[in-house]
């Protein structure tokens, strides 16, 4: 699973985003057109951490890396990029 559909998958099964994961679309707003709000938003930070082995710094837990699901795939990526390998 690349890292696009399992922010998804995240969003279904411990966000509790009521769209199906076949219907979601990159660039829409997680806030707008998915429903997350501060809690949703805290959660998925922490899954994310989670499921990627990553840190995401305050510095980068802002509306502009969080805004959508590409934002939040592209912010993974850069951060698993420079980790150092396990």
């Amino acid at each position: 699973m690349n890292v696009t559909d399992t922010i998804k998958d995240i969003l279904v099964t411990d966000v509790f985003v009521e769209v199906p994961v076949d219907q979601m679309r990159d660039d829409e707003s997680l806030r707008d057109v998915y429903g997350l709000d501060s809690l949703g938003f805290v959660e998925l930070r922490a899954q994310c951490e989670s499921r990627f082995s990553v840190t995401i710094p305050a510095d980068d837990f802002t509306p502009e890396h969080f805004h959508t699901i590409a934002d939040v795939a592209a912010l993974v990526e850069r951060l698993k990029s420079s980790s150092p390998a396990r």
